[in-house]
């Protein structure tokens, strides 16, 4: 047999060993050239099929993925194309799934368990071969070639093409890796065993070392490649033979074929709701919003004559409450939960035996007064953060100090002696969660689970060793009240830089993961930093975006993680595989690349069992929040959420490359009106397919393909824009400048510390980003006290995509304000800053078109920056039934059997909305009904003043703050409930309450004297008054406190304003004739005696 263009090679997919014919010119080709099929799930390459083609899971777009990740994706995944969407139809020798049977295509079903043909032994051999094919596709093995392993039991394949030196019935040579007991990788045809069969080499008299290329590396190259591939899916090889099936000196488990198929499989997939839940849903929207429009008809047509202002006003509210539902509730259209898999994360990225390959991520902690915010708070926010599960070497925690104080700094100081004994008693134990104030307060049996002999004594000497911690953080604390005149000074004597907080330099402390600094086992621990920026007369510092932005800057400096994580001063980690879960999303090598932040929703310690003021926002964290994540993702709310670091610069999302055989990606097929040109197309491009694979599986696999992987994607950004534009977007650092252009992250090895640090001390300085880009379109964006709001919409317009995660165990906890008036405070800044984005050029009702935001992604936006406004609807129409019962009036003409119709779907519509929304979102009742009644209290006080506050700041340049004062209180549990702070805000809704129970005194009453006749109307006003009560009543509880008495100032107030309303209604009521009253002649002669 002539040599020729006869080549020996082998394919790990495969796993076979090949005598394929080839022409001169593709004798020794890379991979990538020939087919350029990488599967874009695992990342290996895409196998051929036994007829020689390489195989292709998807007909419409040609999407490549292999075939184990295809059977995966239909057994547990949905079933359909990541790219193109269209469900996968099965491929002749998969096994069926759920809804295979509803497709026309011709398969193998006849023939699919035909077992007549074959014997006992190739019956075994068939299915053994189908379960390996399945299992452990991609593993390689190492092939003996001496002659004396070719027995009878070898099949051999032809690919229709004859040689001379060969019979017609053996055209190319297959040598199973399972020698010696039939087991064989693939299914082959079978030869007449009435035809015995020699065992015999391919061609007897040439030596396979003169095949050329691969024949004498072969077995050095497949030993490298096997022995990586096995450290990377974690197999364990264990030495010797078992019957006779030898794996290249090593025998592999059945056992471990599994955990092989997990490191390849997806790190987290996406679980749309189930059709029985959400079709309901959708189905009621769509009539509620036929109703509405029924409801609109009806109200327009049928005006009140004798109240003519009042149906008019009424009418227009109702127009904005029903344009804000449309606003709120599509958005929702498309809600769906994910899930994630830790186990294959720590597969794929953490080898025993190596480093790990998990990302780093930089973790940002902003805190400013430590007065209002405790040290003692932020010290446990910063421990769990310390004792976090994740690679010690990969977390670096960053404390920005933007007021300066020297508490902060020395309770930092004392936080990470102590963190030298918490981190590892925290992992050696696996406690839950890591923050020693909310574990050593948990009302729970510690020692479930944890049966450690030593656990006990330890965990009573680490709640001493705290004790005597917090007895030294508020001894700092009681200190720190009193400033001395001349400023604090440090040890040496110097004074504390940060004395005058409006006025001092930027400050920088490495207080762990430096050399030396280990925790009391000998152990590493991550690293822990200070920055306190510089502040200087004169200079906007953008509040707490602006030390977010610097944050951004030191820490790509020192540590230039490719991930950030930001959280509050007092919202901890209560699950310390959070930054896992995480990394399942951002590291997908499917979806991960597109995704720019992954938030999780807030959970709240410390608020009473009611949650008299919603204070846990459930219904915003739990139903709109997934409503968006089947979007583009939810918004960013500003703690608790990891970011990728190259989308806070500002940079695009990264681009999809269409499949060239979508035709129209323009409008959704239903649409569409290129239906038989696509389908003529598609068929054009299948039979293009076919012969390209055809032609394709003629090739060559070339040996240097085993051992090179999926290399990344170059950066080329350093070429694509030049220095000085660099210069002008990221500022006068060379230093970060290079930083920024590593995807991956990293800082230079041979660099000092000391010069990192003098780096990172002038990009925290205050004219650093002066004539920059940061702010406008790098990091946190300024121009509003929310921030988050702006940041996350500015990623949105590049394209990228966010992802919301909601782990069973919550990833983070905080405290928030249940008190009223710090509650409705709280509640006004985030109002203003939605009033701030709606008068700037960010608003998103005209700002990002053309970009990448998702038009529902849009309208949820809107609805973020609109919802201040509602507050002047809301408090007129609020204010209706108190006019209607003082009046008589009502807004709503005399009721007929259509209107009652309308009326009561419109109510039901709007119920059956939010049962069904409460039923797949898991809310309760409560929650609901609290969420609906503090809509009602803070759009009639806080959204109303931020309105008027917005207006004067950006129309005017008038800044107005509203002060509280408080007045202390200690009732035990949940005291702070009960505590009083007046506050102007308070002051509109007591005057609402106080004119709707006048209202209905007056109502009542006059019906009493009227009569009967009169009750049947005063039914609706009743109604309509209640119904604004029931909403303030939350309110009402709140100004009664625990004592059940309203303050003084608060009913003086209320008083003294209804009073002045009442009168002014009686002096300009319009419906009082203006000619003065009607006087009627009595009936009776008084006359006459």
């Amino acid at each position: 047999m002539h040599t020729g263009g006869l080549l020996v090679a082998g394919s790990h997919n495969r796993n076979e060993f090949l005598l394929i014919n080839a022409d001169e010119n593709g004798r020794i080709k890379s991979l990538k050239e020939l087919s350029g099929q990488i599967c874009q799930i695992c990342g290996d390459e895409v196998e051929f099929t036994v007829e020689g083609e390489l195989f292709v899971a998807c007909n419409e777009c040609a999407f490549p993925v292999c075939r184990p990740c295809y059977e995966y994706e239909r057994r547990e995944g949905n079933q359909s194309c990541p790219q193109c969407k269209t469900r996968y139809k099965r491929i002749k020798g998969c096994p069926r799934v759920e809804g295979d049977e509803d497709e026309d295509d011709i398969d193998d079903l006849d023939n699919e368990f035909d077992y007549d043909a074959l014997g006992p032994q190739q019956v075994s051999e068939a299915m053994l071969s189908g379960r390996l094919n399945s299992s452990a596709s991609g593993i390689s093995t190492q092939v003996k070639h001496e002659a004396s392993l070719l027995n009878s039991e070898i099949p051999l394949l032809t690919y229709g093409e004859e040689d001379s030196e060969i019979s017609s019935d053996h055209h190319a040579l297959v040598v199973p890796p399972y020698v010696g007991h039939g087991n064989r990788v693939h299914t082959m045809s079978i030869p007449d065993p009435s035809t015995p069969l020699q065992p015999r080499p391919m061609v007897p008299k040439k030596d396979i070392a003169v095949y050329g290329y691969g024949s004498v590396a072969w077995k050095d190259r497949m030993d490298e490649w096997k022995k990586r591939q096995n450290e990377k899916l974690q197999v364990v090889k264990h030495d010797g033979d078992n019957d006779g099936r030898v794996f290249g000196g090593n025998e592999l488990d059945d056992s471990e074929l599994p955990m092989m198929d997990e490191g390849r499989q997806p790190l987290s997939r996406k679980l749309p709701l189930p059709s029985s839940k959400i079709n309901p849903y959708r189905l009621v929207i769509i009539l509620r919003l036929v109703i509405l429009g029924i409801f609109f008809h009806y109200r327009i047509l049928h005006p009140v004559k004798d109240a003519y202002a009042l149906w008019l006003i009424s009418v227009i509210c109702e127009i904005w409450f029903g344009v804000s539902w449309i606003l709120d509730q599509f958005p929702k259209w498309y809600p769906v939960e994910r899930e994630t898999y830790l186990d294959r994360l720590s597969l794929r990225y953490e080898k025993e035996g190596k480093p790990s390959e998990l990302a780093s991520v930089d973790i940002f902690v902003s805190t400013v007064d430590p007065l209002k915010e405790p040290p003692l708070i932020t010290a446990n926010t910063v421990l769990s953060i310390l004792a976090v599960d994740y690679p010690v070497d990969k977390v670096a925690c960053y404390v920005s100090d933007d007021g300066a104080a020297m508490l902060t700094f020395e309770g930092l100081s004392e936080t990470s002696e102590f963190a030298r004994k918490w981190v590892p008693f925290c992992k050696k134990f696996n406690i839950e969660p890591r923050a020693p104030e909310w574990y050593f307060s948990q009302k729970i049996d510690y020692l479930k689970h944890k049966v450690h002999p030593a656990f006990v004594r330890e965990r009573r000497a680490m709640k001493r060793e705290y004790e005597e911690f917090k007895v030294r953080i508020n001894g700092l604390v009681a200190m720190a009240q009193k400033v001395p005149e001349e400023g604090w000074t440090m040890q040496d004597g110097t004074p504390w830089p940060g004395n005058n907080v409006r006025d001092h330099p930027g400050m920088i402390q490495v207080f762990l993961g430096h050399d030396g600094v280990r925790d009391v086992e000998g152990n590493e621990l991550p690293r822990l930093v200070y920055v306190s920026r510089e502040k200087r007369p004169g200079f906007e510092h953008h509040k707490k975006a602006g030390a977010m932005n610097s944050l951004v800057r030191v820490s790509a400096i020192i540590s230039n993680a490719p991930y950030l994580l930001n959280v509050d001063c007092d919202h901890y980690i209560n699950n310390s595989k959070a930054l896992r879960e995480a990394m399942c999303f951002m590291m997908d090598p499917t979806s991960g690349k597109k995704v720019c932040y992954v938030q999780f929703p807030q959970r709240f310690d410390g608020i009473d069992r009611h949650d008299r003021y919603s204070n846990r926002n459930v219904v915003f964290f739990d139903i709109n929040m997934k409503g968006l994540d089947g979007l583009q993702g939810p918004i960013y709310v500003g703690t608790g959420c990891v970011f990728r670091r190259l989308a806070l610069y500002g940079y695009d999302a990264p681009s999809k490359k269409k499949a060239p055989s979508k035709t129209c990606n323009c409008w959704p097929k239903w649409c569409c009106l290129c239906f038989g040109s696509r389908k003529k197309k598609n068929a054009n491009t299948k039979e293009k397919k076919k012969s390209k694979h055809r032609e394709a599986s003629k090739q060559i696999y070339a040996l240097e393909n085993i051992e090179e992987g999926i290399e990344g994607s170059i950066n080329n950004k350093s070429s694509n824009m030049s220095q000085m534009k660099l210069e002008k977007k990221f500022g006068q650092s060379p230093v970060f400048i290079a930083a920024s252009l590593l995807e991956n992250g990293g800082v230079p090895h041979d660099v000092s510390p000391a010069s990192l640090l003098k780096e990172a001390i002038q990009v925290i300085s205050c004219g650093y980003e002066d004539k920059t880009e940061w702010g406008k379109e790098v990091g946190w964006i300024y121009g509003s006290v929310t921030e988050d709001i702006l940041t996350g919409f500015k990623m949105h317009c590049h394209g990228w995509r966010s992802v919301y995660c909601i782990p069973k165990r919550p990833a983070f906890k905080g405290s928030a304000p249940i008190n009223l008036s710090d509650r409705l405070n709280q509640v006004l800044r985030w109002a203003l800053g939605s009033v701030e984005i709606f008068l700037s050029r960010h608003c998103p009702i005209w700002y990002g078109y053309g970009g990448g935001l998702h038009w529902l992604e849009r309208f949820s936006y809107i609805n973020s920056v609109v919802y201040p406004w509602t507050s002047i609807p809301l408090l007129v129409y609020c204010t209706l039934p108190a006019i209607c019962l003082l009046t008589g009036k009502f807004i709503v003409p005399e009721i007929s059997n259509y209107a009652s119709l309308v009326f009561m779907a419109l109510f039901i519509s709007i119920a059956a909305t939010s049962v069904l929304e409460m039923q797949w979102g898991g809310v309760g009742i409560d929650d609901w009904w609290r969420n609906e009644q503090f809509w009602v209290i803070g759009g009639a006080s806080s959204h109303l003043f931020a309105l008027f506050q917005g207006l004067l700041k950006v129309l005017a340049g008038i800044n107005t703050n509203f002060t509280v004062t408080s007045k202390a209180a200690d009732d035990g549990d949940f005291s702070e409930l009960y505590i009083f702070k007046w506050t102007s805000l308070l002051i509109p809704p007591t005057t609402l309450l106080i004119i709707n129970i006048i209202g209905v005194v007056v109502g009542i009453s006059d019906a009493i004297n009227t009569g009967y006749d009169s009750w049947g109307p005063l039914f609706g006003r009743l109604f309509f008054a209640f119904w604004v009560i029931m909403h303030l009543y939350p309110f009402l509880k709140g100004l009664l406190g625990k004592q059940d008495r309203m303050p003084t100032i608060i009913l003086v107030w209320s008083i003294l304003l209804s009073s002045i309303l009442t009168l002014l209604w009686v002096r300009i009521n319009p419906f009082v004739s203006k000619d003065g009253p009607v006087l009627e002649v009595c009936g009776l002669n008084c006359d006459e005696s």
